[in-house]
């Protein structure tokens, strides 16, 4: 085992100082100077030297130098990889664990062999949403379990209310998403759908659809048959 020498210890100590100095003066400062940042989650460096994430409401990220004179919101690129850092954090920080969504608030529909699993949250009136079904049909081997996400007014809750209590749930919803015959209307427990909601609202699930797949990555938008079966592939299953 190799022993650290006295100045190295020491070295590694007036680092978690200023650490932990730099994090309560940009907690402290911003406190006093922008008020309506009521709780900070986290601070934390960033790959640019006396540049700072601060991270509020759970995945909202802001940039900071190490006094909190300035505070910036966008997206940090890394420009020789090409890549939006700030992207793959608020990625990383909404991701959704496959195995916790509650597949009880879900209708499930299995083609093939169902190997393969992915989650998708739509509203039954969004026109994404039905060009996506469109694409979904070409892709087999899979069970897709179908969380109602009423979000574009009350139509669209009336809607996901009768699908849900209707016998055959499955063949309903494609019948409007894909032919365009309305749900019939039909009355049950509908608290799945307010579930729903609310894990779309904790997970800043905004816009439809959202596909979540097995690994937990997570694709905002209607993508096409080959892309479904690219993220499928990724995800493992």
């Amino acid at each position: 085992m190799k022993l650290l020498k006295t100045t190295q210890i020491v070295g590694i100590l007036l680092l978690a100082t200023s650490a932990f100095a730099q994090e309560a003066a940009i907690r402290k400062n911003l406190s006093e100077r922008i008020p309506q940042i009521e709780k900070i989650d986290e601070v934390s460096k960033t790959p640019i030297p006396g540049i700072f994430e601060v991270r509020v409401n759970g995945s909202d990220i802001y940039y900071t130098d190490a006094e909190a004179n300035y505070l910036f919101h966008g997206n940090l690129i890394d420009t020789k990889q090409k890549r939006s850092l700030t992207e793959e954090r608020v990625e990383k920080l909404t991701a959704i664990k496959f195995d916790a969504l509650s597949i009880k608030d879900a209708f499930t529909i299995v083609r093939g062999n169902g190997k393969r699993k992915l989650a998708v949250f739509e509203d039954p009136n969004c026109g994404y949403c039905k060009r996506f079904e469109q694409d979904l049909q070409k892709v087999d081997n899979v069970t897709i379990h179908m969380f109602l996400y009423p979000v574009l007014g009350a139509d669209s809750t009336d809607k996901s209310k009768n699908i849900w209590c209707a016998k055959d749930k499955g063949k309903v919803w494609q019948d409007w998403m894909l032919r365009n015959q309305v749900p019939k209307a039909a009355t049950c427990d509908t608290a799945a759908i307010d579930h729903n909601i609310d894990i779309g609202r904790k997970h800043k699930i905004t816009g439809t659809p959202t596909l979540i797949f097995s690994d937990g990555s997570r694709v905002p938008g209607a993508i096409g048959a080959a892309q479904i079966e690219k993220q499928l592939t990724q995800a493992g299953g």
